[in-house]
């Protein structure tokens, strides 16, 4: 069982020094005055998880263990964006319309709500 963890942090360890340079390649190759890195990242990262998804769906066998390692771990640290469009194409292709809505528009707003409020209370206190 510690083992399952110890290769998950090490995937999560490489997906978060992935994100780190890439990002910050990007970011010195443009504008400071936008975040090009941190939406390079996500955007890129949609791209390959959604290509190595189909791609072990479909033309190769792998065990739900080294799945986990690398849409959990590795995506899951070089961008959560990923997941979070993964599930919510999932929904979109079970013709779940409304629960795609919700999810999209719940985790931006609340999750910019909630960085606010966080940052509020952070200097409150």
């Amino acid at each position: 069982m510690w083992q399952k963890y110890i290769y998950l942090g090490l995937a999560g360890a490489a997906g978060t020094i992935s994100r780190y340079l890439f990002s910050g390649f990007i970011q010195k190759l443009s504008t400071p005055n936008f975040p090009f890195g941190t939406a390079t990242v996500n955007i890129a990262g949609c791209l390959i998880f959604g290509l190595l998804w189909a791609f072990t769906e479909n033309r190769l066998t792998i065990s739900g263990q080294t799945r986990t390692l690398i849409f959990v771990g590795f995506f899951g640290a070089f961008t959560t964006f990923s997941s979070f469009m993964f599930e919510t194409s999932k929904l979109m292709n079970d013709s779940q319309w409304f629960l795609a809505s919700v999810n999209i528009i719940m985790q931006n707003i609340l999750g910019l709500v909630c960085i606010l409020a966080g940052l509020a209370i952070g200097k409150l206190i």
